[in-house]
Formats: structure tokens, C-alpha cells, sequence
């Protein structure tokens, strides 16, 4: 599964996008994507355009990023999610914790 970050020009913001399936087998690769870069961004933003299923694991894995990003201060936004991935992130009430567009 292709998970790409890219940091902002000035590295404030780091953007993850992610393609396919998100699950178990994306964790490395995800983990990677945001620990692994020369950056130390304020705010992160998950671009799920690309998002074609989600797992109870992903939900694990964008709650490791929330720790990773300062836990109750983090700014983190879940963009461009298809219908499907709304109402799993909806169901876990992760409008609570994260900025869902």
C-alpha cells in the first residue's frame, strides 16, 4: 500500500497521503511516513483521498500519530475521506479527536 509524506515548504505541516487499504500491513510504512523525516512539523494532515478501506488497526495507527504530535495538543486533520472511511471514523467518535474534512 503507497503511504507518501511530504513536508510543506517551510516544515511546519507534514502531509500523508495515503492510497488503497489501510490496515495492519501499512503500519511500518505509515510509522515511517512520519518518523522518518528531517522535519519536525506543528500540524499534520492525512490526505485519505486515495482511501479505499480503513481497519480497527489504522484507527490504532492515527492514534499512535496523535501521540507521536503531542496527544490532546495535536493538530492533526483527516482530509478527503470517502463516505465509508467517514462513517468508520464517525463510529469510533474520532471527530473528538481529530479535524475530519
Amino acid at each position: 500500500m503507497p503511504i507518501s509524506s511530504i513536508a510543506s515548504a517551510d516544515g511546519q505541516e507534514l502531509t500523508i497521503s495515503i492510497q488503497g487499504r489501510f490496515d495492519f500491513g501499512a503500519h511500518q510504512e505509515f510509522r515511517d511516513a512520519y518518523e522518518k523525516v528531517a522535519v519536525t512539523p506543528k500540524s499534520y494532515v492525512i490526505d485519505m483521498k486515495g482511501a479505499t478501506y480503513l481497519d480497527s488497526s489504522a484507527l490504532g495507527m492515527l492514534l499512535l500519530l496523535r501521540d507521536h504530535a503531542g496527544g490532546d495538543n495535536a493538530r492533526i486533520r483527516l482530509l478527503n475521506c470517502n463516505s465509508d472511511v467517514r462513517k468508520i471514523l464517525s463510529i469510533s467518535n474520532f471527530e473528538q479527536l481529530f479535524q475530519i474534512g
